[in-house]
């Protein structure tokens, strides 16, 4: 039968302490993060008349699950030193390791706590940001109303025909255009057969249907023929409607307005449609959902081993390098975010090369402190 460690006093003080002092660093994180620029610019669109209070409140609630998920890692690495620094001046530290404690029974309650964080962090950026990102939308009447271009290719990976959407909003399109490749093999003229100009069309689970269309048929030396009209006409039939509508919808959305089951099924899609870039850049945001909460952890141990010092030791000098590993870690994101869509480094190291970082850093500083 699996037995737990026995809670001791101990536990309890340290969990508590790290707790309430990792609490008031997300706190404080948040209010930084929320008072400069959203809180004035909510304040002033109502007062201009833009939104109401209410609405202007909902903004500001619906904001918190983004800046949680920034704030929770930072917030325990603070936590964390802040507890342990104050134990060193105290000579509480000092007192554990005379009485045989081991520097990992000394921040096991450190090491549960992380993990409640990283559970809560790893919830809030799969299904909290999503969800309050969507109802910000919704607040604020921002629809998926945009351009997009689908190009259905065969199993040689040749272009059998390509739809542009000028607008859409959620099943129905505006303005749509259809270029069909001819199967001839040209050398000094273009490849195309025919083109459909709609000016309507709705999007069904089994097929698109176009409404009011022009067609334009183009002979083999690129001539247009007399326009021809035509009531209606189906197009991208079957999987290939079904794959065009899921990449027509999900390309108009962020990452963080996917949930992570949803991420993975538009990860699969874009490589299956050969979207080298988007594939290569949504698999990295994808992966970096599971080792983002992980870097909690990563940073509550680093946290707790800058705060064990030596009675002379310059405390400062922990704390700069908590916050310079705070903004080395969020400033350096997008660069890795670019590196992975251009394909200059696989999406599985930029996603885990973060935290990969931190555990040699951590190597470094329990060797540097001797413990």
């Amino acid at each position: 039968m699996l037995k737990f460690p026995k809670i001791t006093i101990y536990d309890k003080y340290i969990f508590n302490q790290v707790f309430m002092t990792t609490f008031v660093a997300i706190l404080l994180f948040t209010v930084i993060w929320i008072a400069p620029e959203m809180l004035l610019n909510t304040i002033k669109a109502v007062l201009a008349g833009e939104m109401s209070a209410k609405t202007g409140v909902l903004i500001l609630f619906y904001e918190l699950p983004k800046i949680l998920g920034n704030a929770f890692p930072a917030g325990l690495l603070l936590g964390s030193i802040f507890t342990f620094d104050k134990l060193s001046k105290d000579s509480e530290l000092t007192i554990f390791r005379a009485v045989g404690m081991s520097f990992k029974r000394i921040i096991a309650p450190v090491i549960v706590l992380s993990l409640i964080v990283t559970a809560c962090c790893f919830v809030t950026f799969d299904k909290l940001i999503p969800y309050s990102v969507n109802k910000i939308n919704k607040i604020r009447n921002r629809s998926n109303l945009t351009q997009y271009i689908y190009t259905q290719k065969d199993e040689n990976n040749v272009p059998v025909e390509a739809v542009i959407v000028s607008r859409f909003q959620q099943d129905k399109m505006q303005n749509v255009i259809v270029l069909k490749f001819s199967n001839e093999d040209y050398t000094d003229v273009h490849q195309l057969s025919d083109i459909y100009a709609a000016k309507t069309g709705v999007t069904k689970p089994d097929k698109w249907v176009l409404d009011d269309i022009t067609r334009y048929k183009i002979s083999s030396d690129g001539i247009f023929t007399k326009p021809e009209h035509i009531e209606q006409m189906d197009i991208l039939e079957g999987q290939s409607a079904r794959n065009a509508y899921t990449l027509m919808t999900y390309a108009t959305k962020k990452e963080r307005e996917i949930t992570n089951k949803d991420l993975h099924n538009y990860v699969k899609l874009l490589k299956a449609e050969d979207m080298e870039e988007e594939y290569r850049y949504m698999l990295n945001k994808y992966l970096q959902r599971f080792f983002h909460p992980f870097v909690c952890m990563l940073l509550a141990i680093m946290g707790a081993l800058l705060g064990f010092s030596k009675p002379r030791e310059q405390r400062m000098v922990g704390f700069a390098i908590a916050i310079g590993a705070i903004f080395a870690y969020y400033i350096t994101l997008p660069f890795f975010d670019v590196l992975a869509e251009k394909g200059v480094v696989h999406p599985f190291i930029t996603a885990i090369f973060p935290p990969l970082a931190f555990v040699c850093a951590i190597l470094a500083f329990y060797k540097s402190k001797d413990l």
